[in-house]
């Protein structure tokens, strides 16, 4: 009778576990009823993406390389406060941050030009062909929206920025 009363129970265990191992199903919320303006497509053409900016190479008026852009600074509403260019250095050492406001940088999206290109020399926009000749293509096409300009244009020389007071975050926590 034990044997019977035993089988029965582990039987009922067995055959009942399926149906406690299902949950109820709760009602998932409707999803928000979709606008005309919500399938649109946003109109991003021409604006950059800020993680492009990184290591954006900065040049003075006479297209010497100063540093290059290593954050931006936002507000509260998402406006650029203040772009922090490392100054000097190699490879990261003895890199000196300064601060400056985002109208003291003028973005370009044209490759810098050198006064050491000669005009048959290559540069960024020319290509070389198989059989040697230079012929003439842009890197970058007008109408490309590659997310990022070429570089950034500020006053100065390396020395004066230098002379500026250095960038520390923890001055600002």
């Amino acid at each position: 009778m034990q044997k019977l009363l035993a089988a029965a129970l582990l039987s009922a265990a067995v055959f009942s576990a399926p149906a406690y191992a299902q949950t109820a199903q709760t009602a998932q919320p409707a999803a928000p009823a979709a606008t005309a303006g919500s399938q649109e497509k946003m109109e991003l053409k021409g604006n950059w993406r800020a993680s492009k900016l990184m290591g954006l190479d900065v040049y003075n008026d006479a297209n010497e390389k100063l540093g290059e852009v290593n954050e931006l600074i936002l507000d509260k509403e998402g406006k650029v406060n203040a772009v922090v260019i490392g100054v000097g250095g190699f490879l990261g050492m003895g890199e000196h941050d300064i601060a400056v406001s985002m109208d003291k940088l003028k973005f370009v999206e044209e490759p810098v030009r050198t006064s050491a290109t000669a005009p048959g020399a290559t540069t960024g926009t020319q290509r070389e062909t198989t059989t040697g000749a230079a012929t003439t293509g842009t890197a970058r096409s007008a109408d490309a929206n590659d997310w990022m300009p070429d570089h950034a244009v500020m006053s100065g020389t390396k020395e004066q920025l230098k002379a500026m007071p250095q960038f520390k975050y923890s001055d600002y926590n």
